[in-house]
Formats: structure tokens, C-alpha cells, sequence
């Protein structure tokens, strides 16, 4: 059982990105899914998360750009990004509940510039 992000890359501010992430291997259950963000220097933060039935929250830096969703069916979540800024550049990662466990995917580093 893994996760697989993608979407990350280098963008301008005020531009958008959409970061993907899927679950593969023995998937019988998914929980609440998110997404985390790490910056040079700074601690781990928590950018948004969804439950299995939609309820999703923010950080307050993101609220109003960043939304979150998941395809239940796809076993997928995504973070549509907008209005992104200097300050959002950073690596992120996707996580999840999957068969009651907590899992982690590789990073995709978004990049911001002014």
C-alpha cells in the first residue's frame, strides 16, 4: 500500500496548481485523507483535510484559495491551489488512513515566485 502525489512544479505568484494523489496496493478502507506542507527552515503544517464523507478543513493561510476534495471511488484526493503565493512555496505531501493505518507519500515541491 502506497501513496503517489503529483502536480507539484514551478509557478508564478497568482497562478494555480493541482496536486493529485493516489492510493494503490490492498486498499480495503480509507479514512480521512490531507495534505501537509514542509518549508526550508519550518516545521510540518497541516494545509487541509477531508473526511470520507466530504467535511473538509483549512488553514487559515489557504482558506478561500486552496480547496480540497477526494474521488472515493479512485481512492484520490487532490488540492486545487489558487492565488498561490511566495510564502505557500514548499514541499507538500499527501496522507491517509488506509486498513486503519496512517501513510505518508513522497513529497512534490510547489514553487512560488514573486
Amino acid at each position: 500500500v502506497q501513496l503517489q502525489a503529483s502536480g507539484g512544479g514551478l509557478v508564478q505568484a497568482g497562478d494555480s496548481l493541482r496536486l493529485s494523489c493516489a492510493a494503490s496496493g490492498r486498499v480495503f478502507s480509507v479514512g480521512a485523507m490531507g495534505w501537509y506542507r514542509q518549508a526550508p527552515g519550518k516545521q510540518r503544517e497541516l494545509v487541509a483535510n477531508i473526511s470520507p464523507g466530504g467535511s473538509a478543513n483549512y488553514a487559515d493561510s489557504v482558506k478561500g484559495r486552496f480547496t480540497i476534495s477526494r474521488d472515493n471511488a479512485k481512492n484520490a484526493v487532490y488540492l486545487q491551489m489558487d492565488s498561490l503565493k511566495p510564502e505557500d512555496t514548499a514541499v507538500y505531501h499527501c496522507s491517509a488512513v488506509l486498513n486503519r493505518m496512517d501513510y505518508w507519500g513522497k513529497g512534490t515541491q510547489v514553487t512560488v515566485s514573486s
